[in-house]
Parts: C-alpha cells; sequence; structure tokens
C-alpha cells in the first residue's frame, strides 16, 4: 500500500482529498491509520470523493488514505452459508469475538475462516483444458450444499498440475493451469468479485417456471416465477418480515440469501434468532444450512447500507453460477434508498422527489434486473429470483420508491393494514396486487398441476372483485336489498377469503399447500357455487342456503384435510351433492 492522498474535507460519511492523486474510480482504499474501508465515489482535477463504510468521528484533515488498488470486492468460497455478514461481508461472530457487542472502527477480519480445512474432492484432471465457470472442485459445505468451486471468469487454460483429494483450507492451491501466454497460475478454493458488477452468464431464459412458495395467495392468484423479481410494499405490522419468513422456509428454491437493509436493530436481531430455530421441512436439518444472511440494522453507518443488497446479490449469483436457484429477501430497499438519498445530500446532488436522488430509479432496476433465469457459463442452469420488501411511511404506496419499484418488478405484492388489523394474514389485498407472470407460467401450471387451474385462479378472482363492488352497494343501503344471485356472490367470497386465501403459518396442514391441494381446494369452492347457483335460479331464497352449515364446512378444509390426504376432497363432493339434493327435497 502507497500513501496516495491527504484529507482536506469531511462531511458525516463523504470525505474529500485534494486534487487527483492516482485513484480510480470504484477503488476501495482505507481511510487514516485506522484504515477505515472507503470506495472512491467521484473524481475530479480538483478532488477526489470517498465514501468510508464506518464511523468518521474523530477523523481529520491531514490524515492519510491509502489505495489498494482493487474494487470494493467480496470473497467467495466455502463457508459463505451459515454464515452471517455486515454489508461489505464482514463475519458478525468474528468481529464480536474480537471487539465486543459493538463494532469497533476499523476491524481487520477476514471475510471467510483462513484456516478451516475443507473436504475437497477434485473434478479435473492433467491436460483438461478449462475456462472460466468450469467446476474444479467440490466441498461439502453443509449438509445440505455442495460447494461447487470454479474458474474465475475471466480465466482460460490446460491444467497441468492437480492436487489430490484430501483437506485444504480456502486458500490452498489445488490446481495449476498453463495461461494461453504461457505462464502458470495456481487456482485455490478462494475468488474475488466486484459487488457493483454483475457475473458474466451464458444466455438469459425466458420465465416459464414458478417459484413454488406453498403460499395459496401468493402460487395460485399472484405467481412468481424462478428468476424473477417481487415487491412486497407495507406499513409497519403488515407482515412483510413474517411473510418472507414463510418464502424462505418453505419455497423450492435450494439457497436463501436474506438481506437485513437498515432495519432495526431489535427486529434484526428477532429474524436472526428467529431463522437460527426454523427447521427446514425438506431435509429436516437447521435452515441456516441453506442460507446466509447479511445484517446491516439502521444504526450502522450509512453508506455499508448502501452497499449490503449489492453484497447480497454477488453471494447469490456465485451460487446460481454452481448451478443452484437462489432466493433473496431484500428487507427493505426503502432504508437502502433512504441511504442513498442521505449519501446523495451530503455530495450536495440535487434532489428528485421527496429528496431522493435523480438516479433512484436506475439503480432500482440495476439491483432487480441481476434476477433471472439462466444458463451459466459452465452449462448448468441456475436463477436468482428477488423478493424485495418496501416500507413506505404512512402505508403511502404513491411514494417514489414504491412507484419506482413497480416499474421494475412483475410481482406485486400489496400488503394492506385493515387486513392486518383485522387477522387477516398474509395481508396481503388481492384487488391491488397483480403478476405479470401468469401468462408466461399458465403452460406449465397447465402440464403438471391441471388443465384448469388457471381457469379456477381466474373464476375466483373474478369473485373476489365482484364482491368488492357489491360491498360498496352494502356500505349504502344494506345487503336485505340485494337480489340472492349477489348474497351468494358474498357469501361465496367469504368462503373464498377464509377457507383460500387467508393461511395460518403455525398450523402443519396450513402453513405449506402443495399445488395440486390448492387446486382442488379451488374445484371445490367452484363447485359449490354452481350448485348453489342452481338452487338460487330455481327460486330458492339464500337464506335456506345459509341454514345449513355447507358453507363453513368448505371454509375449514384447509385444517381438516391434510396435504397427503387429497382423496378426501371427493368426500366433499358427495356432501355438496347430498346438501343440493336435500335443499330440493326439502322445498319441493
Amino acid at each position: 500500500m502507497n500513501i496516495t492522498g491527504k484529507i482536506f474535507g469531511i462531511n458525516g460519511p463523504i470525505v474529500y482529498l485534494s486534487g487527483n492523486q492516482g485513484f480510480k474510480m470504484g477503488e476501495m482504499v482505507l481511510v487514516s491509520h485506522q484504515k477505515l474501508v472507503g470506495e472512491v465515489i467521484g473524481l475530479t482535477k480538483e478532488e477526489t470523493t470517498i465514501q468510508v463504510y464506518e464511523e468518521t468521528t474523530g477523523l481529520k484533515p491531514g490524515e492519510e488514505v491509502y489505495s489498494t488498488g482493487a474494487a470494493i470486492s467480496v470473497t467467495l468460497a466455502p463457508g459463505i452459508i451459515g454464515n452471517i455478514f455486515d454489508g461489505i461481508e464482514r463475519p458478525l461472530k468474528e468481529i464480536s469475538s474480537r471487539s465486543g457487542a459493538f463494532i469497533s472502527r476499523g476491524v481487520s477480519v477476514e471475510s471467510l475462516d483462513t484456516t478451516k480445512l475443507w473436504d475437497v474432492h477434485i473434478t479435473v484432471k492433467e491436460g483438461d483444458k478449462i475456462y472460466g465457470g468450469t467446476i474444479i472442485a467440490e466441498v461439502p459445505e453443509t449438509r445440505a450444499i455442495i460447494h461447487k468451486s470454479m474458474v474465475p471468469p475471466h480465466l482460460t487454460g490446460i491444467v497441468t498440475k492437480v492436487a489430490p483429494d484430501g483437506k485444504y483450507t480456502i486458500n490452498d492451491s489445488i490446481v495449476t493451469i498453463k495461461l494461453p501466454n504461457g505462464t502458470e497460475q495456481e487456482l485455490t478454493l478462494t475468488q474475488k468479485w466486484p459487488i457493483r458488477i454483475p457475473r458474466p452468464t451464458a444466455k438469459r431464459y425466458a420465465s416459464d417456471r414458478p417459484l413454488i412458495t406453498g403460499q395459496r395467495i401468493l402460487d395460485t392468484l399472484f405467481p412468481i416465477a424462478k428468476g424473477g423479481t417481487a415487491a412486497i410494499p407495507g406499513g409497519f405490522g403488515t407482515g412483510k418480515t413474517m411473510t418472507q419468513h414463510q418464502l424462505a422456509k418453505w419455497s423450492d428454491a435450494d439457497i436463501i440469501v436474506y438481506i437485513g437493509c437498515g432495519e432495526r436493530g431489535n427486529e434484526m436481531t428477532e429474524v436472526l434468532e428467529d431463522f437460527s430455530k426454523l427447521v427446514d421441512p425438506k431435509s429436516g436439518n437447521p435452515l441456516l444450512d441453506r442460507t446466509t444472511l447479511i445484517a446491516n440494522t439502521s444504526n450502522m453507518p450509512v453508506a455499508a447500507r448502501e452497499a449490503s443488497i449489492y453484497t447480497g446479490i454477488t453471494l447469490a449469483e456465485y451460487y446460481r453460477d454452481m448451478g443452484y436457484h437462489v432466493a433473496i429477501m431484500a428487507d427493505s430497499t426503502s432504508r437502502w434508498a433512504e441511504a442513498l438519498r442521505e449519501l446523495s445530500g451530503r455530495l450536495e446532488e440535487m434532489p428528485a422527489e421527496e429528496g431522493f436522488p435523480a438516479y433512484l430509479a436506475s439503480r432500482l432496476s440495476g439491483f432487480y434486473e441481476r434476477a433471472g433465469f439462466m444458463e451459466n457459463l459452465n452449462g448448468t442452469e441456475g436463477s436468482v429470483s428477488i423478493i424485495g420488501a418496501v416500507s413506505p411511511q404512512g402505508g403511502d404506496f404513491s411514494e417514489p420508491v414504491t412507484q419506482n419499484t413497480k416499474r421494475f418488478v412483475r410481482c406485486f405484492w400489496a400488503l394492506d393494514k385493515s387486513l392486518a388489523y383485522a387477522r387477516h394474514f398474509p395481508a396481503i389485498q388481492w384487488l391491488t396486487s397483480y403478476s405479470e407472470y401468469l401468462t408466461d407460467l399458465a403452460p406449465w401450471y397447465t402440464t403438471n398441476v391441471g388443465s384448469d387451474f388457471v381457469d379456477c385462479r381466474n373464476q375466483i378472482l373474478s369473485l373476489l372483485t365482484q364482491e368488492s363492488q357489491l360491498n360498496e352497494i352494502v356500505k349504502l343501503i344494506g345487503s336485505d336489498v340485494l337480489p340472492d344471485d349477489q348474497k351468494l356472490v358474498l357469501e361465496i367470497a367469504r368462503v373464498i377469503r377464509l377457507g383460500f386465501v387467508q393461511q395460518n403459518a403455525y398450523h402443519p396442514s396450513d402453513t405449506y399447500v402443495p399445488l395440486l391441494k390448492q387446486l382442488k381446494m379451488m374445484q371445490t369452492i367452484l363447485y359449490l357455487y354452481t350448485k348453489s347457483k342452481q338452487l338460487v335460479a330455481m327460486n330458492m331464497p339464500m337464506s335456506i342456503l345459509k341454514s345449513e352449515d355447507i358453507f363453513d364446512k368448505v371454509i375449514s378444509i384447509k385444517y381438516d384435510v391434510a396435504n397427503n390426504e387429497l382423496n378426501k376432497f371427493d368426500d366433499y363432493k358427495t356432501m355438496i351433492d347430498d346438501f343440493y339434493n336435500h335443499i330440493m327435497a326439502k322445498n319441493a
């Protein structure tokens, strides 16, 4: 490291150096004798601008800044899964063992354990031609994940030397290759990658298969594709974090990356504690065996918050390159946008709407565009799905972060505080939510679930929409004046709301529901609607239909029919037929 500049101005996390001392844009630097981590974000003839990822209290003009010669990067190697990092990939457990409960400034720790020995199986042999993305070794990282160490994307060469299978640290040489220019290079289990540059892929696929979550309102009404993007906007207490918990636990992604971006410390602690207790229903092992957590709380330096989502997406892309399907839970992008706003204000940039910088939209699009279902450089397929929580102030969806997020995501799960206060969870408002993936996914549903899945879904959503329109009339003149066919719509919509849309995360049969059961539940509800409609068409009053308990019995399907007892749906069809025949005989 060479001394390359001296501080002449400090404004919060922004530090200024006089003149252009030879730094590069985006370069990582170390500020003062405390070696605070920073990044070059502005270069002119007159000054160099640096954002510091740590607290700058006590810095003074004249202190020196050191060059590292590299961009802000993450270390990619075995040991990421199950770990908890801060916004710039420093392990919090290691930091706490050195400096206690509070992170001390300038603490220098390795991102990953460089002394741990891993069981390494080499997958290449001498004479092989390898290129960027080629898998050179496999390491059992956890009980759930096999880590596949790859050639860095920019390298190509011929293998000249291979270490035997055995135990190695992440920095031990395991393969030596001869580059096209004739020089030799040693490869380890480790590679570095700049967080702001997407990792290269061979091809992007269309969104043609769903990310199955087991949550009925998501899988059926507003599905997200594997490699897709979704936003969960909602005010305080509407269930954003709980929804993301359910997605982390039950979605059919191989790996979960949870980014706690600017959340309150006590809330982040609760998330970390909850995740450490969660059991992976697929394997029975702890969920942390396929999860990595990035914790950047609201009292941590604001610049590191801005970097945290790029750290998370880069880790996700790395595992995607191995052929895994990764789901990112970013909680919350609003706090990230607030960090952008604060840094922009310090830089005295021209503010746009509500003080956010003019480049808010491009930064959001740059983040969400890194999602996708890809063919990797090594020929495998993998995906990164991004589910970003948005916390609009006062639950106002017209604010800039929510509105700009809507432009770049194709799935919008709008949480509603009135549903949450009525204890209706998930509190996703079906009238304001949408999914643009439905058309793309319809062939998959037809082939893998049932030919009438999408049709049933459309009928269910239509009934909920009709209920909303009828409720406007009911508010004005009451329900007694409605004709019986409209009263039936209200009753069936109640069955849909309570028996299908509402879901209990703590009930063993209801916390996760397979797609086939979701279809059979819709078919049963719609069959009840069809038979009841026939009775109403014969002038049977709704008061007689409601005197039977058939509607409540259909609501209880979600609890009474276990996921492995789908044959019971035949009994419900028989029950509805008996109800129809009983009403006909009673009023003959």
